[in-house]
C-alpha cells in the first residue's frame, strides 16, 4: 500500500502587493480617520458606509488608468444550479459605490446629498515600491448641485484637513484645474471631432509632471527618446497646435514669473489682491478659448470658484487656479482639484524631491446617469490616507514609535489577582496597562518585554512590598535616558524609580505619565 503523500505546509508570506499593518500604523490611521471624520461633520457631510463588494456591472468602466474592461479589479462569477451568475468584484474606489448607492435610494435622500466614507479599496495592478494592491481613501462627495460653491467647498474642506491633521500652512498647495477648459483648448487645436486624438492628447498631457514641458512638446508632435532610449511615438500634431496645449499648461508658471505680469498688477493697484494671480491665470485661459462656448465656460467655472474661496479668506497661497493640473482629466467633467505637499524629502537613493500629490479629486457629472439614464451633478475628493501619513512622519507630527501600555510585572505567580486589581484600577483611571502573561521566573525578561512594548512605566510588587503595603515603579523612559548618559548630572539628580504606598499607584503613575510627555 502506498504512503500517503504528506500535505505540504503553506508559506507564511504576505501575498505579493499586500502587507500587514500593525498596532501603531492601524492606530495612527484610526487617530488620522477620526481628526479628518470631525472636519468632514463640521462641514455638514454624514457619514456612508456601504459594502466593500459590489457587482461589475455596477462599477463600471471608470477605472482611472486601466484600458482593460474588468481588469485592474479583483472579480468572480457568482455560480448558481445552472453554471450561471453575477460577476462580483471588489470595490476599486469609493466613488463608484457611491453612485449605485444614490441611485438605489435616491428618493430617501436629501438633494444635495453629502456624504463622506472611509475604508480599504482593491485594486489588481501590477505593484511596486510603495504601491499596493489594497489601501485606504478617504472620500467627501456632494452629490445633486450643478453650483460652484460646491467645489469651492470641497477644496477648503481638503485645506483645512490638511491643516488639521499637522500640514502646516506652506507645506501644501490645492491646485484647481477644469476639464471644460481643456476641452476648450482642443478645439482651438482643431481636434473638437477627433475623439482619437483627442485621447491621445489627454494621455499626454497627463505625463506632464513626469516629463515636463519639452518632453510634452516631443511627444505631442514626432515622438521622443525615453530614459531607457526607446523611441516612443508622438501623437503627430502640428508644431502650433503643440503650441496651444503647452501655452495652456504653462500658463500660471510664465505668469508668475514673468516681470511684465508683476508689473501690471502693481500697475493696477492689485499687489496685495490674493486672487491676482488666479485673475491673471483666467484671462491668459480666455484668450487660448476663446472661440470655444465649452472653454468659457470652464473659465467662468474657475473665476467663480476662485471668488467664492477668496471671500472665504483661502488665499493663493492655500488654494490656487493651476492649469497643469491635468491627472485624472479623462474622467472627470468639470472643475478638478489635487492638493500637493511642497516640502522636501530625500528618495531612496538620497535625492532631495518635492513629497508630491496626497489628494485629487473634481466634478463627474456622468456617473450616476449610468443608473438612471438622467445626468446628476456629483463632485468630491479622495485622500490618499497611506501618503498622508508617510508625510506627516517625514514632518515629524507622527511619532517615530507609539508609547505602549504600562506593564505590571508578576512576582508571585500565585497573587496574580492582586496584580489584576492593580491593572484594573488603571485602565478605570483612563491609564493603559496590563499584566506580563508570559513566564514571570526571569523577572529580566520582563523588563525586557516592557521594553520591546516600548512601555513607559514598570509597577513591582513582590512579597516584601506586598507585606508593607508598597508598591515600586519604575519610569523606563528615564532609565533609558540615565543609561545613556549616565555622565550628566541632571540626570543622576533624579531617580528613575519610586516606592509609593500602594493607594497611591494610580496617583503617582499619573505624575510620571505625566512628566514624560
Amino acid at each position: 500500500m502506498a504512503k500517503p503523500k504528506k500535505q505540504p505546509r503553506p508559506k507564511a508570506i504576505t501575498p505579493k502587493g499586500f502587507r500587514d499593518y500593525f498596532g501603531q500604523e492601524v492606530t495612527q490611521r484610526t487617530e488620522m480617520l477620526r481628526a479628518i471624520a470631525d472636519v468632514y461633520h463640521r462641514y455638514g457631510f454624514d457619514a456612508l458606509e456601504s459594502s466593500a463588494v459590489e457587482t461589475v456591472e455596477a462599477l463600471g468602466k471608470f477605472l482611472p488608468d486601466v484600458d482593460r474592461p474588468n481588469e485592474g479589479v479583483f472579480a468572480w462569477q457568482e455560480v448558481d444550479e445552472n453554471d450561471k451568475g453575477d460577476w462580483m468584484a471588489l470595490r476599486y474606489d469609493l466613488t463608484a459605490p457611491l453612485a449605485r448607492v444614490y441611485a438605489q435610494h435616491r428618493n430617501d435622500l436629501p438633494t444635495p446629498y453629502r456624504r463622506y466614507a472611509m475604508g480599504p479599496v482593491w485594486r489588481n495592478e501590477k505593484p511596486g515600491p510603495g504601491r499596493y494592491r489594497q489601501f485606504y481613501q478617504c472620500d467627501a462627495d456632494t452629490v445633486g448641485t450643478a453650483s460652484m460653491a460646491a467645489d469651492a467647498e470641497i477644496c477648503a474642506m481638503l485645506s483645512d484637513t490638511l491643516e488639521t491633521v499637522g500640514i502646516p500652512r506652506g507645506d501644501y498647495l490645492v491646485r484647481v484645474n477644469n476639464r471644460k477648459v481643456l476641452n476648450g483648448v482642443l478645439e482651438a487645436m482643431g481636434l473638437g471631432e477627433d475623439a482619437t486624438a483627442r485621447d491621445n492628447v489627454l494621455r499626454t498631457i497627463d505625463k506632464f509632471d513626469k516629463v515636463g514641458e519639452a518632453g510634452v512638446r516631443e511627444l505631442l508632435t514626432k515622438g521622443r527618446l525615453d530614459a531607457s532610449g526607446a523611441f516612443i511615438d508622438g501623437v503627430g500634431l502640428s508644431e502650433d497646435q503643440a503650441e496651444i496645449c503647452i501655452q495652456f499648461l504653462t500658463t500660471k508658471a510664465m505668469l508668475a514669473n514673468a516681470v511684465e505680469f508683476q508689473q501690471d498688477v502693481i500697475k493696477a493697484g492689485k499687489a496685495g489682491t490674493p486672487n491676482a494671480i488666479n485673475s491673471a491665470v483666467t484671462e491668459n485661459l480666455r484668450r487660448l478659448v476663446q472661440n470655444s462656448a465649452v472653454g468659457l465656460e470652464g473659465v467662468q467655472e474657475l473665476e467663480q470658484i476662485a471668488e467664492l474661496l477668496e471671500r472665504q479668506g483661502y488665499n493663493t497661497d492655500r488654494i490656487t487656479l493651476d492649469p497643469s493640473v491635468v491627472r485624472g482629466l479623462g474622467y472627470y467633467t468639470g472643475p478638478v482639484y489635487e492638493a500637493e505637499l511642497t516640502f522636501e524629502i530625500f528618495d531612496e537613493k538620497g535625492r532631495k524631491r518635492q513629497f508630491g500629490s496626497v489628494s485629487g479629486g473634481g466634478r463627474y457629472d456622468d456617473l450616476v446617469k449610468r443608473f438612471t439614464g438622467q445626468e446628476v451633478p456629483a463632485t468630491g475628493v479622495s485622500i490618499g490616507v497611506d501618503r498622508l501619513l508617510a508625510a506627516l512622519r517625514e514632518k515629524g507630527r507622527i511619532a517615530a514609535q507609539a508609547t505602549g501600555p504600562v506593564v505590571v510585572t508578576v512576582m508571585d505567580r500565585d497573587r496574580m489577582a492582586d496584580y489584576q486589581a492593580m491593572v484594573a484600577e488603571l485602565r478605570n483611571a483612563g491609564v493603559r496597562a496590563e499584566v506580563y502573561l508570559g513566564n514571570p521566573k526571569n523577572f529580566g525578561n520582563q523588563l525586557k518585554y516592557a521594553d520591546k512594548r516600548n512601555s513607559p512605566i514598570a509597577v513591582i510588587e513582590g512579597g516584601d512590598e506586598k507585606a508593607n503595603g508598597i508598591v515600586q515603579i519604575k519610569d523606563l523612559i528615564l532609565g533609558a535616558k540615565i543609561a545613556e548618559s549616565a555622565t550628566l548630572e541632571e540626570w543622576k539628580e533624579r531617580p528613575s524609580q519610586f516606592e509609593v504606598p500602594r493607594g497611591d499607584l494610580v496617583a503617582k503613575v499619573r505624575e510620571i505619565l505625566d512628566s514624560q510627555d
